[in-house]
């Protein structure tokens, strides 16, 4: 997995990083508090994490300890 979308998402879904994805892989559906960053599609561009105005598209490492459990909700939504 290269970025993950963390909390600061949850309830706003700007979709300012779906815009700018070279792979349009950022995905969310209507039940889904926020969005997701597919694992396996993901390039690593970081044009999300630049895009995004509440700052939560972070790479894996990056993750802050708080946050670590999105990690596992962006897989589980892809069911990986």
């Amino acid at each position: 997995m290269t970025h993950v979308i963390c909390e600061p998402c949850v309830g706003v879904k700007d979709r300012s990083c779906v815009d700018v994805c070279p792979v349009d892989c950022i995905y969310t559906d209507e039940n889904s508090p926020q969005l997701y960053i597919h694992p396996l599609d993901c390039i690593d561009c970081t044009l999300c994490v630049e895009a995004c105005p509440v700052d939560a598209c972070l790479h894996e490492d990056d993750v802050p300890p708080l946050w670590k459990s999105f990690i596992e909700t962006n897989r589980k939504f892809f069911k990986l």
